[in-house]
């Protein structure tokens, strides 16, 4: 057995590492559930420190952390991992490297990108339906589908999108208003609507075949499922041998293959019979690809792993990020009296460019994500011998990069738990080191999409705090779960008002709210 195979299968054991947490060599304590103090300082000095983890004093004990990881991966992290740049962690085979330092980072997403594979294990999980997608696909394949996807998500492509973005804001905000003052909503599940009909409008836009809830809803079961690693994929157990959760998630997947038929069909029959009224999105791009007679062909199952990937990956992360900043505003007076002063001025200029001039509204997406990344973990598996900042990478070692816990590392940031998008405006911005922010990865596997999700989550994120007011549920206590993606457990329940509503009984309720 060659010692990248050897490596592989001791690194089977530590699926923790890739779902967000780690396993250290000093011997550790119970969990802990406590949510991270607040500063002293002054909340106009800082801002505030939202829900989060407390770190574990020093790494758990087997039992203990198997019990955490299956309550919760993002509760497994150490003080270590947020103090030291680089920890090296494992079980007794095997060996690990937990690596939080932006130099040797970018050495390995980057400047030796070559040497470092997506481990087999991160495959697995994301094998549900995206196995020849290009969130999974390797070498070849995965240029090859990059460079057929990449024009529709070109920035003056991207630019392009902001009316059906914008539209599909202009559909939640009725809707919400039809809701009356002081409405409970779920704002979680609202923003993955949103984000879905984003996907529809732009990336497929004939739509999809069954209802948009029904989609939205088989992919709270997708996420859920695919989420959960089984004891047989911990074990090295062949792909061949079932697993309980990939028995789970059987019924989902089919309802995703007969959408995924309905849309090539619709399409198909417009590029046979109207090839000029075809929209110029991703599935007539991946059609073409598929149809053509170049180096750059794609095939069948390409496609369909390409279409389920952009449908999933495109609305859930873009949702999570929405359903945080929302959050966080909520608790924040000042974030977000500035976001509705900037959404009051903007929204009312030209579109063209309209995203750029929210800048305070993207400074307080660009915090959200870095409290809370889409992005749970980067994992590789280094195919050779190599060294990273005086540390040994021996062939088959794992490099795990968390930016859940980089984002938070305090050698990067100044108060790292608190929430402060002034982090993201002027100079301060232009300070952050590169690699020390990856709320969308790095190097020549970043997010394809990074450009589309931030432009949809400022838009949508301006639109809905002009319209409304909103406060998080009393009684509601939020905290971060790691399931694939980072998202609020047991969704964002908030009440809602309209900030300019109109008709006899809007006028009505502002006496009263002002009397």
């Amino acid at each position: 057995m060659t010692p990248l195979a050897a490596g592989e299968r001791n690194h089977r054991e530590m699926a923790g590492v890739l779902l967000g947490f780690s396993v250290g060599q000093r011997k550790g304590s119970s969990p802990m559930l406590e949510v991270l103090e607040h500063s002293d300082r002054s909340l106009a000095e800082c801002g505030f420190s939202p829900p989060a983890p407390k770190p574990q004093p020093r790494p758990l004990k087997p039992i203990a952390l198997i019990r955490t990881l299956k309550r919760n991966p993002l509760e497994c992290w150490a003080a270590q991992h947020f103090e030291q740049p680089i920890v090296a962690g494992g079980l007794p085979v095997g060996h690990a490297l937990l690596v939080h330092e932006p130099t040797a980072i970018r050495h390995v997403l980057l400047d030796n990108a070559a040497n470092y594979r997506k481990d087999r294990l991160q495959r697995r999980v994301l094998s549900a339906g995206l196995n020849e997608g290009l969130l999974s696909a390797e070498g070849e394949q995965w240029r090859l589908q990059r460079r057929v996807i990449a024009p529709i998500f070109a920035r003056k492509t991207v630019m392009d999108f902001t009316p059906a973005m914008m539209g599909a804001a202009d559909v939640l905000i009725k809707r919400w208003s039809r809701l009356g003052d002081y409405a409970s909503i779920d704002v979680a599940a609202e923003m993955a609507r949103i984000t879905l009909d984003v996907v529809e409008r732009t990336i497929f836009s004939d739509g999809f075949g069954s209802d948009a809830e029904d989609i939205r809803a088989a992919m709270v079961t997708y996420f859920n499922t695919i989420g959960k690693i089984s004891p047989l994929d911990l074990l090295g157990v062949p792909d061949f041998v079932p697993r309980l959760s990939r028995l789970r998630v059987r019924s989902t997947l089919k309802f995703f293959e007969s959408e995924v038929d309905r849309v090539i069909s619709a399409r198909r029959r417009i590029l046979a019979e109207q090839p000029d009224q075809a929209p110029h999105d991703l599935l007539t791009h991946l059609l073409e690809a598929l149809d053509s007679e170049s180096e750059d062909r794609v095939t069948e199952s390409e496609v369909r792993s390409n279409i389920l990937t952009f449908i999933a990956a495109g609305h859930e992360t873009t949702a999570n990020t929405l359903s945080w900043s929302m959050f966080l505003l909520s608790q924040s007076r000042e974030w977000r009296e500035r976001v509705q002063a900037e959404a009051d001025r903007e929204l009312t200029g030209p579109t063209p460019g309209i995203a750029d001039r929210l800048v305070e509204t993207r400074a307080v997406i660009e915090e959200a994500i870095r409290l809370y990344p889409p992005i749970a973990a980067i994992s590789r598996v280094a195919l050779g011998d190599d060294d990273l900042s005086g540390e040994r990478v021996r062939s088959g070692s794992l490099i795990v990069i968390s930016p859940y816990v980089l984002h938070r590392h305090h050698l990067l940031w100044d108060s790292p738990n608190a929430f402060d998008p002034q982090r993201f405006l002027g100079s301060a911005r232009a300070e952050i080191d590169r690699f020390a922010y990856l709320p969308f990865g790095s190097g020549p596997r970043k997010c394809i999409g990074s450009t589309f999700a931030l432009q949809e989550a400022t838009l949508v994120l301006a639109m809905i705090v002009k319209q409304f007011s909103f406060q998080l549920k009393p009684g509601h206590a939020v905290w971060p779960t790691l399931q694939v993606t980072l998202r609020p457990a047991n969704g964002l329940p908030m009440i809602v008002r309209q900030r300019f509503p109109s008709g006899p009984r809007a006028r009505a309720s502002r006496r009263v709210l002002h009397s």
